[in-house]
């Protein structure tokens, strides 16, 4: 019997929620069916169950391993129910296929290149449920089998992140490990230690001699989108969401590639801890801020099930306000003790009290409630192409507006052509959206049984939508793109970046600005802003002299410019503002770093041997050394940043908290005026930490390795007379 794709709104059909409607219907990934188990046969149901082990097993591989997943995590429990459910349905028969299932084993993120190693304690994987009721039931279950005594829980945030096994010896970290498959992970020390925010001593007292502690690697909003921009410039698949970028970031094997990118943690789990020094989930999470560790920003401590269920509900209002993206909140029982009673514990554990081989193992006592994904359904009007400022040519869905998260939806990325023919999105279709990390819509399903007769699929355009130029596709590159150096939409994108915020930063000069001198031809490149005069601009606009006059002072002033903005300007691959601020400090001068060779360039703190490349071969095409040229010819002439001068030369500066009268932006600037330089992360090589209000972990960490705190105040007074 076929039934229609059921729309994958929050909530699901009735109360029931998605995952328990999967249970009750297997949904056919490939063909958009959902049949009925019950009547299926043996043999048919021999030839689903396989099928269905061998799509959830490719799918592991894509999320753990490769970190470049085709499904979101909400579809992957759905895929992963509806087998369980298969399995449970014909016992002999999943038997008769082996016991290597998916649904009895964790996922494995273990990689070529790193050393394994055994965890003290197993890393659990959590039951999970999107089912008020199973909820509810869990609860119960465990009041059962304490026979009446009474429970208190926590229930905190289920951060959407990389999770990670950090032990410490005598207080001091000395190894990260990956979950790997549970029993053993990689090592990633060397990268975790690069994570700011990270204390690398525990501060305080109660250190025990050895602790494992467990938590989640995260990007942030902003650092996700920066990455990804460069990724794509690069001619390399933009990252799903940011937790898939954090797996891919942390097993890399430049340490000093992790480095350049924005990694933070929060902690939150224990493994082994010899000697106990706290008896409840509460007690621990207190204990870690103590010891100067990143913790989650909420916790709630609660009795009862509806004190629990108003926690749950409480976390998905206020979640999206996290640093870190959530899809859940986890809900655990608060005492140690009652953890570890006999008919609690763990599953898949075996009597010699360790993991089962290749078992999931998973705890009684702790169940995640996963909220469902906000979603939405529309239709797709359009596929237009997008030119890119690196010649980019990247797809994107114009759809019917639909309210998704609280705003209005038009427009979706499609990322690249393969995409698009992986997902076979037509024009007409009617499609699921969702916020891929609550941060960009996303068309993450067509809904094939309302595709329009007569459809097509979506030819990608060989040729440039604006200058007709054929487009080209490097070898192992995903991104087709436009090559033709004048391409209008490039030359435009590219002078919209040098002028803007990032930039050069000349006020008045937006996208529309630009657009309307480039349309006038009164510039051609952005070296022809520095040549523009009053006469050229007094045609243009109504307001005449004091908006000309106006425009021309902004460029004016930028003729002297930060030799980093100049930099982070010219759009060199690779490069963004803090790579531009190493770049600056360490040549100096536009000509000096266009004559480096990549040995010279991989002296430079964060630069690896893509990064040095891509800046010797953007300096040696032709086109880029015109533009150097013609920017000097024009009378650019940026300002290198002070060298052994200023009251802070030579001096590291952290900032944590909020300043009284100082945003941060402003603060970092003074630094750097004064001949300091600005650092995300503390150190022994930070000279002072700059603490403002709510400070965070960064104060922990500097007191732990003795470096000096200051406020405002004397802040402002080093920048007048020095240290």
């Amino acid at each position: 019997m076929a039934l229609p794709l059921q729309r994958n709104l929050r909530g699901g059909p009735g109360q029931l929620g998605l995952v328990r409607w999967a249970m009750h219907r297997s949904l056919d990934s490939l063909s958009g069916r959902v049949c009925i188990v019950g009547v299926m046969n043996p043999s048919e149901a021999q030839q689903r169950i396989g099928e269905l082990r061998a799509e959830v097993s490719r799918h592991d591989e894509l999320y753990y391993r490769r970190a470049r997943p085709e499904i979101t995590d909400f579809d992957y429990d759905q895929l992963k129910s509806t087998l369980a459910e298969w399995e449970r349905r014909f016992p002999e028969v999943a038997r008769a296929l082996g016991a290597a299932t998916p649904t009895a084993r964790v996922g494995d993120d273990r990689s070529e290149g790193f050393v394994r190693v055994k965890h003290r304690l197993a890393m659990m994987t959590l039951d999970n449920t999107y089912d008020e009721g199973e909820l509810r039931e869990f609860y119960a279950r465990l009041g059962k089998a304490l026979g009446g005594e009474e429970m208190a829980f926590t229930v905190e945030p289920k951060i959407d992140g990389v999770a990670v096994s950090l032990t410490f010896e005598q207080g001091s970290l000395t190894r990260a490990v990956t979950r790997g498959d549970g029993e053993e992970g990689d090592d990633v020390t060397a990268n975790v230690r690069t994570i700011r925010g990270l204390v690398t001593q525990l501060v305080g007292e109660r250190v025990p001699a050895v602790i494992e502690i467990r938590g989640e690697i995260f990007l942030r909003e902003e650092e996700f989108r920066r990455i990804n921009q460069l990724q794509e410039e690069a001619g390399e698949a933009a990252y799903a969401n940011p937790r898939n970028l954090a797996a891919g970031t942390l097993k890399q094997l430049d340490a000093r590639l992790v480095a350049s990118r924005g990694l933070e943690i929060v902690v939150y789990g224990l493994g082994v801890c010899e000697p106990a020094v706290v008896s409840t989930q509460t007690a621990y999470h207190a204990q870690l801020k103590a010891w100067g560790l990143p913790v989650v920003e909420r916790l709630w401590s609660v009795r009862g099930i509806e004190a629990v269920w108003a926690a749950v509900q409480e976390l998905d209002r206020v979640r999206r306000g996290f640093v870190y993206g959530t899809d859940g909140a986890v809900v655990k029982l608060d005492s140690f003790e009652q953890q570890r009673h006999p008919k609690i514990g763990f599953r898949g554990m075996g009597a010699d009290g360790r993991a089962e081989v290749a078992r999931k193992l998973s705890p009684r006592w702790a169940c995640a409630f996963k909220f469902p994904p906000d979603r939405a359904e529309t239709r797709v009007r359009a596929i237009t192409i997008q030119v890119g400022r690196t010649g980019a040519l990247t797809p994107v869905a114009e759809l019917e507006p639909v309210v998704l998260a609280g705003t209005t939806v038009k427009r979706a990325t499609l990322h690249n052509a393969d995409e698009i023919a992986r997902k076979d999105v037509r024009i007409g279709d009617a499609v699921l959206v969702e916020k891929a990390g609550e941060i960009i819509p996303v068309v993450v399903a067509v809904l094939l049984g309302q595709r329009p007769v007569g459809s097509a699929p979506f030819v990608f355009p060989q040729y440039c939508p604006v200058c007709q130029t054929a487009a080209s596709r490097g070898a192992g590159e995903v991104v087709w793109r436009c090559l033709n150096v004048r391409c209008p939409e490039k030359i435009r994108r590219g002078i919209e970046h040098f002028a803007s915020k990032g930039g050069v930063d000349i006020e008045g000069l937006g996208e529309e600005m630009v657009a309307l001198l480039l349309a006038q031809g009164l510039i051609r490149t952005a070296a022809d802003i520095f040549r523009l005069q009053m006469a050229d601009l007094l045609p243009l606009k109504k307001s005449g002299e004091v908006w000309a006059g106006n425009l021309i002072a902004a460029i004016a002033a930028r003729r002297e410019a930060d030799l980093w903005r100049v930099i982070n300007g010219l759009g060199i691959p690779q490069v963004g503002a803090a790579s531009a601020k190493e770049l600056a400090r360490t040549f100096r001068s536009l000509d000096t770093l266009a004559a480096a060779t990549t040995v010279d360039l991989l002296r430079v703190e964060g630069f690896g041997e893509k990064m040095a490349a891509g800046v010797v071969t953007w300096f040696a095409d032709e086109a880029n050394a015109d533009l150097q040229r013609g920017l000097r010819a024009a009378g650019l002439n940026p300002t290198p940043p002070p060298a052994g001068s200023g009251a802070l030369a030579g001096k590291t500066f952290v900032i944590t908290g909020t300043l009284p009268t100082l945003s941060r932006e402003e603060a970092v600037a003074k630094i750097e005026a004064a001949g300091g330089k600005a650092s995300g992360s503390v150190s022994k090589k930070t000279h002072y930490l700059l603490a403002g209000a709510e400070a965070g972990s960064k104060l922990a960490k500097a007191i732990s390795l003795g470096v000096p705190v200051i406020d405002e105040t004397e802040f402002r007074r080093l920048l007048q007379v020095g240290p």
